[in-house]
């Protein structure tokens, strides 16, 4: 190596240099105003022409040269060097990168001609601090179209999703995509959105492949590695979506559970669920069904879902109709030992004494607890459970809640772990909080709340739930998190869903405790009110059955009700309903 001072003028261009695009006019003019300042810093690297000229060649330094004639100087300090076995190819990459960083066309013009002189990809990534995976990346710009590959040079670059995009469609397909948008001289700017566009392909990903390696197989599927994806992701994909398609439905039918059924998509995503099917997004229970389909994207979902109950046919009269194949079969009722008003008769005094017993006879508190268990049991309970399937009209029987309290003879006997047992089981089926006509109202948001049910809420932070979320209701849920809202709501969204992916996120709306005022006027609503003990007016003394009770007020000779002549038709329809 050896120092010397020449003119600037003398020096000759190197057919083969790294930078071949031009750089920025302010990056120019910066280096031209540090050169009239204090002159070159550092020495430009030149060797003695190899086809037997004196003069020298730049190998490295190409603008400290140029921009030394633009400031007039007569002669600058070179570093005369012998050429490398590669020509200084990698010298005076290496070098221009430490100066300016090149456009990925002229990386890539290099790295193929340091390729073609015998480096590895290992050892051009060892020399330059760039992963392999860099370097490998760079190479897919020989799938670039050459005219592509120039107007690139010129500083016209595509993003790195449109290049990637181009770089994997054919040269037949670029040729007739650049025929379209190639630049004018009306418009010299290239629309690499337009350009990428047109050579899109639908891609699907390995990573939302639920099939083995043998389906893939099967089907002919070949995985292609995406060298443009970050390096930590599975990013292999197949153009082939039929084929990809079709391994993900009969995976799905080889693996449907037991009471799974297969769906399609509707026209935004969403499944498309049997008729009268309702949706559950808690936790399924084991009568729950399941519903698998295919996304957008064409992963496998999968959705419970709950259907109500079939009605049981009746026959006339109240006759159960017995089916057996074809044939229908009305098993008629026998005539009962006592007559309907018997029995009508019957239920009344049982009710009569029922209460007053109720009222009056000594119970103990176990002994409560399993009474509101059999109370619920009743069949005039209609409970419209949310934790089981219920008919649109019926309710769910909560019968067997109470059947745990008898023993083997049919009497009434437990121990309090029993009964703690039915009573929970009993909440759990009597509360709800579903928006459905099972919703229990208010009673069911204190009732979670006394208990610290919002401990126990899931996830929200999913798809799901955070695309119902509103702009503001998503950057809010951001507040407390190290995600910073996105411009595009997609965006936050995405951000949301990989935040809470190990974590936990309850919105504030989900929280049991209700609002005050509606608490408030469910209590003004429901405030007891205070009634006489019977139906014997206040002023008067109870009397027995044969005396004559006089009407409780002044006009003595006018019956207390109303005669059903002087009734007009929708005054007399109120009276015959509560008759019935």
């Amino acid at each position: 190596m050896e120092l010397k001072f020449v003119d600037p003028r003398a020096l000759k261009d190197n057919p083969d240099k790294a930078r071949r695009s031009k750089s920025s006019p302010q990056a120019d003019a910066l280096l031209l105003a540090t050169i009239r300042a204090v002159g070159i810093v550092q020495p430009p690297v030149v060797a003695l022409e190899t086809e037997g000229g004196n003069g020298y060649v730049i190998d490295a330094g190409h603008r400290r040269v140029k921009q030394a004639i633009a400031a007039g100087l007569e002669e600058i300090a070179v570093l005369v060097i012998d050429r490398a076995e590669d020509g200084g190819a990698m010298r005076s990459l290496a070098e221009t990168l430490a100066h300016e960083q090149l456009n990925p066309v002229d990386q890539w013009r290099a790295i193929e001609r340091l390729v073609a002189l015998g480096w590895t990809e290992e050892a051009i990534a060892v020399a330059l601090a760039l992963p392999v995976r860099q370097i490998r990346k760079l190479r897919l710009l020989a799938n670039v179209l050459p005219a592509m590959l120039d107007q690139m040079a010129k500083g016209d670059m595509p993003n790195e999703q449109q290049l990637r995009t181009i770089a994997s469609a054919s040269l037949d397909e670029q040729k007739e995509v650049w025929k379209k948008h190639k630049p004018s001289k009306a418009d010299p700017q290239v629309s690499w959105w337009s350009v990428a566009q047109g050579l899109t392909k639908r891609r699907m990903y390995a990573r939302d492949a639920s099939f083995g390696d043998d389906l893939a197989r099967a089907y002919g599927i070949a995985w292609v590695e995406d060298l443009f994806a970050p390096a930590d992701e599975d990013s292999r994909y197949t153009t082939d979506v039929e084929a990809f398609l079709g391994a993900q439905q009969e995976w799905m039918a080889n693996t449907v559970p037991k009471r799974g059924v297969i769906v399609e998509a509707a026209q935004w995503g969403e499944p498309k669920l049997p008729p009268k099917a309702e949706r559950v997004y808690g936790k399924p229970s084991k009568s729950d069904h399941t519903a698998m389909y295919l996304d957008r994207e064409g992963k496998v979902q999968s959705v419970a879902y709950r259907m109500p109950a079939a009605k049981k046919p009746r026959g006339e009269n109240g006759a159960d109709v017995v089916t057996d194949g074809d044939d229908i079969v009305v098993a008629a009722k026998p005539r009962p030992d006592v007559t309907r008003k018997g029995i009508e008769m019957i239920g009344d005094l049982r009710t009569d004494a029922l209460h007053e017993a109720l009222s009056r006879a000594p119970i103990g508190d176990d002994t409560l607890m399993a009474l509101l268990v059999l109370a619920f049991a009743g069949q005039n309970v209609a409970v419209a459970s949310g934790a089981r399937d219920i008919s649109y009209y019926g309710a769910a029987g909560l019968g067997e809640h109470a059947a745990r309290l008898f023993d083997h003879d049919g009497k009434l006997e437990f121990d309090m772990d029993t009964l703690r047992i039915a009573v929970r089981s009993l909440l759990i089926d009597v509360l709800s909080c579903r928006e459905n006509r099972s919703d229990s109202g208010v009673v069911a948001r204190v009732a979670g709340d006394v208990i610290a049910a919002d401990n126990f809420l899931a996830n929200m932070g999913t798809e799901d739930f955070l695309s119902c979320l509103s702009r503001q209701a998503l950057e809010a849920a951001c507040a407390d998190t190290s995600v910073p809202p996105r411009q595009k709501v997609k965006d936050t969204r995405a951000a949301l869903v990989e935040h809470f992916k190990e974590g936990r996120f309850v919105h504030p709306s989900a929280l049991f405790a209700p609002a005050p005022e509606k608490l408030t006027s469910w209590l003004k609503k429901n405030e007891a009110r205070k009634q006489p003990d019977d139906d014997t007016p206040q002023h008067q003394d109870e009397l027995d059955g044969d005396a004559v009770v006089e009407p409780a007020h002044d006009d003595v000779g006018e019956d207390s009700a109303p005669r059903e002549e002087d009734l007009a038709d929708e005054q007399i329809e109120p009276y015959k309903v509560a008759a019935e």
